[in-house]
């Protein structure tokens, strides 16, 4: 009789993990927000968003190793100095150019120095980028109304 109630729960709950069991399912990442399935202006998939993060965080290590001897607090601060600054004005980081990737409004206007600086401040503290949607937007963009998406 157990065994018969957690198959039942076990069925119930695993037809909640598939997108086909949900009524408001899409069929890939950022289908709901307009985007397409692949190619520019799709959704940037983890390996790109990551290398990106690498990329940045490199020059920004190589920025603080030149002026502060590697000083952590510098490191951090040309960090969020460049995503802020670069996000705000031009849509991308220099890792995001290198890639392929833009940040952009879910209404495609420009992104501007706020609703960086709130991307910026909740990527600093780590958990919010960590925490991703169905749309693979983590709580940062989500907060800032933005996505970053491919531009090739």
């Amino acid at each position: 009789m157990a065994y018969t109630g957690v198959l039942i729960v076990f069925r119930v709950c695993k037809s909640f993990a598939y997108p086909e069991c949900m009524s408001n399912a899409q069929q890939w990442p950022g289908q709901r927000l307009g985007l397409p399935e692949s190619g520019a202006g799709s959704l940037a998939k983890l390996v790109r968003r990551t290398a990106a993060l690498m990329i940045d965080w490199s020059l920004s290590l190589l920025v603080s190793q030149a002026f502060s001897h590697g000083d952590s607090t510098v490191t951090l601060l040309v960090f969020a100095l460049e995503q802020w600054l670069l996000v705000g004005t031009v849509g991308y980081s220099i890792g995001h150019r290198i890639l392929g990737l833009q940040v952009r409004r879910l209404d495609g206007k420009y992104v501007g120095l706020w609703r960086s600086l709130i991307r910026v401040g909740l990527i600093l503290l780590v958990l919010p980028a960590t925490i991703w949607d169905a749309d693979n937007r983590g709580l940062h963009d989500k907060a800032a109304g933005t996505v970053l998406v491919r531009t090739k």
